[in-house]
């Protein structure tokens, strides 16, 4: 009887495929294990082997495995249930979450590992008279001659050790020679070349140095955090900026460490981890990895791989894709600034949380979870209060330092009075003059990157819109062109109105480059960086920007969001808040929430010791609660007025939320369609139902957009209502052919 598997394919298709294995592999492939497999009439795909069987479907017919690259599984068997949990609570395909889970260089069938020429002495080279001959004979080639020396220098050859060949990589040869001359000395004998498989990952950590004692605060909330987690399986460690949370994640993974255990420790951004991983190579040395999107696939491969060894990273410090690694003994999971909303990935599927999906892996482990942050997301709060996860506050910041002063400016009467320069009140130019004078840091502070999110002509209001995608272009001064922020599309600046034909185009509002551009002509003498999407592209990008403010080197940095999240600079007194306006005006039931956890997290980074830091929230909303609640750190005013509107309305975290979207090249067809689904839906789910709506942006990339709103209590089964949403799709796609080319997707818990 043939032996069967079920093969996982990264292709957006239901379920999985099966294929015959023949005989030579029947014995060598395992559960996890990558195989190569004919899919239609001329594509192959490398897939993963999720069940081996002897039931051979009678529907069509089976095709062979053609090839088995493993020896070895790459996929643990917690992680392919870890992978059903994703595919079936976020409603994607099995085929979706390999593409998302495993680097790029495991979907094919090699991967082929780092490799570097070196060349050392021929065998005979021991051979004293034979090396003098050889030297000799190179009294006519200068150059080869010199070649030789310069390897005998490099490889100690000439030093006491006669009797060691050391190899030296060629590069470092040519870079002194000539590849001419290095390549003639292989060709005459007296060296050989060989290639070497090196690894992309480093080991030259320094010497690791023991933890900092913890401060008594510290030690309380750190006693507390155990005692919790011996009560819950999540821990919320609610901590005001600056008040040494990271310490105590240390001192929480050495006590893991220390018990055989894996950690995992996430961060919501790449550029976090900059500073962070100094900070604990400098206890944990070589036991520390690191994974995000930034490093090459190669790296990522050897990564993948070294977690599969005898010898895996004990601590694995990343970003949300951390979560699909391979985990042996994973004991705890930190989720640090866990309310951050770029946890959520958003596109492609699977549309996952990695906060959550990180909680639920911890629980399949029996591991431990610390979530922490200086504003918990609500729904975190809420579950503490329900007593679903332990609550530990640490209201004291380190080392003395006091929360900062935050004073807010009217920004709408001073532009009444022409009393604003560009973006800036008088009081905020006066604090940066100072603390510029004092030799301090000053932090500016506006979410939107480019030069102006708008152009408008003058004369007959014409604005520059994206041919593909239903928003207005933003204009990128430093290359002089208009850009899509959704899908990529550039258009030149014209020369003047395409319209009328007039010449003046004004730019309105304010980004990020604009920003830097006006305090370089304020503050000529100052250093000024901009940390945005656009200058932070690289891994180096990131590295160089926080490395040279956190050593002072620049003085100013502006910057969006990605500033807000947790970084320490020892040395900033001046915090500014632009324009805290443009947070809060967004049609979202999670606006007012985001907008103080935005607020708070910037103002954290100001203040430093024996001197309290000052932030200027400029708004022209002055009198507006959350604007009032920023200023008093009123972390729980804020979370009660949300709780009692969002019980109100239904909305989480007294309902779950997920949305239907629908995509189609023609909006007719897609009105028609989205009006359909909307009401079989509410045949079997009532007034749960919202909808269809346009998104705030209806149209990206060509494609129209409409979204349908699904609310379901918290009490009700959410298994069943996803089988629900996918019968009810299947039904309406399968009645009518014009139909099939619409493209339907969920986004479940949706940010």
């Amino acid at each position: 009887m043939k032996k069967m598997v079920d093969v996982i394919l990264p292709l957006p298709l239901p379920g999985c495929f099966t294929y015959w294995l023949p005989q030579p592999w029947e014995e060598m492939v395992c559960v996890g294990c990558r195989v190569v497999v004919p899919f239609g009439n001329s594509k192959h795909y490398v897939g993963i082997v999720k069940r081996i069987h002897h039931e051979e479907p009678t529907a069509y017919v089976v095709k062979p495995v053609e090839e088995v690259p493993d020896r070895q599984p790459v996929l643990l068997p917690l992680q392919l249930r870890f992978w059903d949990w994703l595919a079936d609570y976020y409603l994607c395909t099995l085929g979706e979450v390999y593409k998302a889970a495993l680097p790029s260089g495991l979907h094919g069938g090699d991967y082929h590992p780092k490799t570097e020429t070196v060349v050392r002495l021929a065998p005979r080279a021991n051979e004293e008279a034979w090396l003098h001959s050889c030297l000799d004979a190179l009294k006519r080639a200068p150059k080869q001659a010199e070649a030789l020396m310069y390897y005998l220098e490099l490889s100690n050859r000439l030093s006491e050790q006669t009797d060691s060949r050391q190899e030296v990589t060629k590069q470092q040869l040519v870079g002194r020679s000539s590849a001419a001359a290095v390549q003639a000395l292989i060709n005459k004998g007296m060296l050989e070349s060989a290639e070497l498989t090196v690894g992309r990952l480093t080991n030259a950590w320094p010497t690791t140095l023991p933890l900092n004692p913890l401060n008594a605060p510290q030690e309380q909330a750190y006693q507390t955090v155990l005692q919790q987690l011996e009560q819950h399986p999540v821990c919320l460690l609610h901590g005001v900026t600056s008040s040494g949370k990271t310490e105590i994640y240390m001192h929480l993974i050495a006590q893991a460490l220390g018990r055989g255990e894996q950690v995992l420790y996430l961060l919501p951004e790449i550029a976090l981890t900059t500073q962070i991983t100094d900070r604990l190579r400098r206890v944990f040395g070589r036991r520390l990895g690191i994974y995000h999107s930034k490093f090459s696939d190669a790296e990522r491969v050897e990564i993948w791989q070294k977690q599969l060894s005898d010898q895996p990273y004990d601590l694995l410090l990343g970003v949300r894709s951390s979560i699909f690694l391979p985990f042996k003994k994973l004991g705890l999971v930190i989720v640090d600034e866990e309310h951050e909303n770029t946890y959520k990935q958003q596109d492609p599927a699977p549309r996952y949380h990695a906060r959550n999906a990180a909680i639920v892996l911890a629980a399949m482990y029996g591991a431990k979870t610390v979530l922490g942050t200086a504003t918990p997301s609500i729904e975190s709060w809420y579950n503490c209060m329900q007593k679903k996860y332990g609550l530990v506050e640490l209201t004291e910041r380190y080392k003395e330092i006091e929360l900062p002063e935050i004073v807010s400016v009217d920004i709408r009467e001073l532009h009444r009075k022409k009393r604003m320069k560009g973006p800036f009140s008088p009081l905020l130019l006066g604090y940066v003059r100072e603390a510029l004078e004092q030799h301090e840091q000053v932090i500016l502070f506006q979410n939107r990157r480019g030069f102006a999110p708008m152009i408008e002509c003058h004369t007959c209001g014409w604005v520059p819109r994206c041919r593909n995608c239903d928003v207005t272009l933003t204009f990128h001064k430093s290359v002089h062109q208009l850009t899509c922020h959704y899908c990529g599309y550039t258009y030149r600046l014209p020369e003047c109105c395409p319209a009328c034909g007039e010449v003046e185009l004004r730019k309105q509002g304010f980004g990020t480059e604009r920003i830097e551009d006006d305090i370089r002509q304020l503050f000529p003498q100052a250093t000024v960086a901009r940390m945005d999407l656009d200058t932070t592209r690289s891994r180096s990008s990131y590295e160089r920007i926080i490395h040279d403010f956190t050593r002072g080197k620049t003085q100013i940095l502006i910057g969006t969001q990605m500033i807000s999240k947790g970084l320490d600079f020892d040395h900033v007194s001046v915090v500014g808040i632009l324009h805290a306006d443009t947070m809060m005006n967004y049609p979202d039931f999670r606006a007012y929430e985001r907008a103080y956890q935005l607020m708070a997290q910037v103002a954290g980074r100001a203040g430093r010791k024996r001197k309290r830091g000052r932030v200027v929230l400029q708004t022209k909303n002055i009198d507006h609660p959350i604007i009032q609640q920023v200023i008093r750190n009123d972390y729980r005013g804020m979370v009660a007025t949300q709780l009692t509107e969002r019980r109100l309305f239904h909305y989480p975290p007294y309902f779950r939320l997920v949305y239907v979207y629908l995509k189609h090249r023609d909006e007719t067809l897609l009105e028609q369609m989205a009006q359909q689904l909307a009401d079989r839906l509410r045949i079997h789910f009532g007034t749960r139902i919202l909808g269809p709506d346009k998104p705030p942006v209806a149209r990206v990339q060509l494609l129209f957009i409409r979204k349908i709103m699904v609310k379901i209590e918290l009490e009700a089964s959410l298994a069943h209502a996803r089988r629900l949403l996918l019968q009810v799709q299947h039904e309406m796609l399968s009645a009518e052919d014009r139909f099939k080319s619409l493209i339907v997707y969920y986004d479940v818990d949706p940010m």
